[in-house]
């Protein structure tokens, strides 16, 4: 017969390696950049966005700045605008180059992060560092953006 501390081991042990199962699966499947990828991502101004139109086929790239963290895009923006709409519209899928419409790319899902003020002030951060002409200009609009819900950030993840 099992004793008392080796019988609570004996009922934890299968839900424990259950449970490291499930998180290695869940490691496993997400997507990682492809190292051109991120190397132009350190180094890049800009990104591309496109979205997928209802057609199924790739709006016009649209420069925008960005902010790069754990292998993910962010990006501030209206929340008129298409990629938004279109992320409203259950239409997730974006096509992301970075640094040049032709540079190098990846394929993501998009969608919207609410109320993240930290990551709000890390993106902010980030465009004063990587902009610091246009960031003065536009900064309070940002700001200002964000309080209102006039801005929006978008979280572009790899598939």
């Amino acid at each position: 017969m099992i004793g008392g501390p080796l019988r609570r081991y004996a009922a934890i042990m299968p839900r424990a390696v259950a449970l490291l199962a499930v998180l290695l699966v869940a490691a496993g499947s997400l997507a990682k950049l492809p190292a051109d990828v991120e190397t132009a991502l350190r180094d890049a101004k800009y990104v591309y966005v496109q979205s997928e139109r209802k057609t199924g086929e790739w709006s016009k790239p649209a420069e925008i700045w960005f902010h790069h963290e754990d292998g993910t895009v962010y990006v501030a923006t209206r929340p008129t605008s298409w990629r938004v709409k279109r992320i409203g519209w259950k239409r997730t899928k974006a096509r992301i180059a970075v640094g040049k419409q032709d540079g190098p790319s990846f394929v993501a899902k998009g969608e919207l992060v609410k109320g993240d003020r930290a990551l709000e002030d890390r993106l902010m951060a980030d465009y004063a560092k990587k902009y610091p002409d246009g960031w003065t200009k536009f900064e309070q609009a940002f700001r200002d953006g964000f309080k209102s819900g006039d801005r929006v950030v978008v979280r572009y993840t790899p598939e």
